[in-house]
């Protein structure tokens, strides 16, 4: 048996390039969805010139998300065992201040900037009393439960409302280290994910209770993906396959997520949707893809930069590509909702989202990360994260 660092440590030192496009094709997901959403609010029936087979781009959200999720339980788990060579040495200390170095100065400044907009009476950008107002949606961004406030009081203005995803992963943050201090070194923490695993169908079905929102948005509903990816950062970290069992995994990972993703009609009759299954499905798929290419460290065609590039970004282009989505669909409506303009506002919005993630990663969110974690980190985590190709999950 390897060390637990050996099988990873390799092709951790730069960026893997199967990791970026899946999560460019999730960011992808999102931003065609939030368009879609809005056209459809606003009764463009642009769907009668859409072929069947490609209405998956426009309504895999969801989907897209618990590809964000697989990932980011892989990167963390991973990261944590190159950082402190075991999950029962990880840091407490270190580990929370690099997620706060990451996550916070670009949260806190979209918060600053919804609540300017809010008091600025601004349609798309109001808190209304109904979901609690304004003090009550900053309080559950600040404590990670978005997603119960909206399960329980409706959704709130689009801004605000894509910080659901946010509260699943930050509440995954806030007990990872605990419990893998804790249950690292046994099999009981990989009982415990496996059972995270096991209750994901249950949570966006049975234990919904109807509720739609909680159906799509609960804890449990998402950790399943989460967990998923961290089992397999430590299968990787635990053991070799030849390039045959890497070939096999990365074509059955792919078929299975393009059945999932695109075979919606296949899907439904089979009960996977109604069981919850289908979203076990993506998340099983995303980590047969990232182990394939974590094993062989696979290099992206240059054809594929543009996806790749929007992965490298996507938690800059998450959290800012609703300000271009109102912004352009308001335009798109002052000039009389024309349906030759409806391609032409899917690619802007995905082209500018872009550029905006771009600028804002450069010149304010990983200044900050750098910043933060040079100042408050010891030297050595510090520096370990100055060459990390494997960026902690977005």
């Amino acid at each position: 048996m390897a060390s637990p660092l050996s099988p990873i440590t390799a092709p951790a030192l730069t960026r893997l390039d199967g990791v970026d496009l899946l999560r460019g094709l999730a960011i992808f997901f999102v931003l065609m969805n939030h368009v879609n959403m809005r056209l459809l609010l606003a009764h463009v029936p642009y769907h009668a010139h859409i072929p069947n087979q490609l209405a998956f781009l426009f309504w895999d959200a969801q989907r897209g998300v618990q590809i964000f999720f697989a990932i980011s339980g892989f990167l963390i788990t991973s990261t944590t065992l190159r950082r402190w060579h075991s999950l029962s040495q990880v840091s407490l200390r270190g580990f929370y201040l690099m997620r706060f170095a990451r996550i916070v100065p670009l949260l806190f400044l979209l918060l600053a900037t919804l609540t300017a907009l809010h008091f600025a009476h601004l349609h798309d950008f109001i808190v209304s009393q109904k979901t609690g107002g304004l003090p009550r949606a900053l309080f559950a961004a600040l404590t990670f439960h978005i997603n119960v406030l909206e399960a329980r009081r409706g959704y709130l203005p689009g801004n605000w409302d894509i910080l659901w995803s946010l509260s699943i992963e930050e509440m995954f943050y806030l007990f990872f280290p605990v419990l893998a201090r804790l249950f690292g070194r046994g099999k009981f923490f990989i009982i415990l994910l496996l059972t995270f695993v096991a209750l994901g169908p249950f949570a966006r079905t049975t234990w919904s209770h109807g509720n739609e929102t909680w159906q799509e948005y609960s804890y449990l509903g998402g950790m399943d993906a989460i967990a998923l990816g961290c089992l397999t950062a430590l299968f990787l970290s635990r053991h070799q396959f030849s390039r045959r069992a890497t070939r096999i995994m990365l074509i059955v990972g792919t078929l299975l997520l393009v059945f999932t993703l695109c075979f919606l009609k296949a899907v439904v009759p089979l009960g996977l949707a109604a069981t919850g299954l289908d979203m076990s499905l993506i998340a099983l798929a995303t980590c047969l893809i990232i182990a394939a290419v974590a094993k062989s460290n696979w290099k992206a065609p240059v054809v594929l930069s543009p996806l790749r590039n929007l992965g490298q970004r996507s938690y800059e282009i998450y959290l800012t590509h609703m300000f271009i989505v109102f912004a352009l669909f308001n335009l798109f409506v002052l000039i009389g909702k024309p349906m030759l303009a409806v391609i032409p506002l899917f690619i802007a919005v995905i082209v500018i989202s872009a550029l905006l993630g771009e600028l804002v990663a450069r010149f304010y969110s990983e200044p900050l990360n750098q910043a933060i974690r040079s100042r408050v980190l010891p030297f050595s985590v510090s520096k370990i994260r100055l060459v990390d190709g494997l960026r902690p999950p977005d």
